[in-house]
């Protein structure tokens, strides 16, 4: 049984102050999107007020990409952005999963070119999971939902 908090690998470090946890949660919510919530915004209709930007190679574009989605490799980010994007729309970036930094790698080099930027926590990975449609070059497709990631009923409660 652990008795103190310097035994317990949680406390070791205590938590922060209510206030310090507030500002860095704030924080965290501006630099990031999770794949429900671009989900609902696209589905919604109309402008959603940002594009999504897949940040992978062209061959895992071909295998699926979210509908909608603007296709800029990060390494393509410093030379294509302009060309590409307004900096007068925020961007969300994605790459494969949550093990692949392609999309902060990618949103780096926006917000460094003058763009907001946020990054879809999850990636295509958890699009997928989350049985969002998505698109190949074969047409649409959309896979049924891991219940792992996405509840049955779609409320997790978030």
């Amino acid at each position: 049984m652990i008795n103190t908090a310097s035994e317990n690998p949680v406390l070791r470090v205590a938590p922060a102050a209510p206030a310090e946890a507030a500002a860095y949660f704030r924080a965290s919510l501006a630099f990031h999107a999770d794949v429900s919530d671009v989900a609902t915004a696209l589905a919604a209709g109309g402008d959603p007020g940002f594009v999504v930007v897949d940040t992978r190679s062209t061959a895992s574009w071909d295998q699926g990409h979210v509908p909608g989605a603007v296709h800029l490799p990060t390494a393509l980010v410093p030379e294509q952005a302009e060309r590409l994007l307004d900096k007068s729309v925020p961007v969300v970036t994605y790459c494969w999963g949550p093990g692949c930094n392609g999309a902060t790698r990618a949103a780096l080099a926006l917000a460094e070119l003058g763009y907001r930027v946020k990054e879809m926590l999850g990636g295509f990975e958890y699009w997928a999971r989350e049985g969002f449609a998505y698109e190949t070059w074969q047409g649409p497709v959309r896979r049924d939902a891991d219940p792992l990631t996405a509840p049955v009923d779609g409320d997790c409660g978030c």
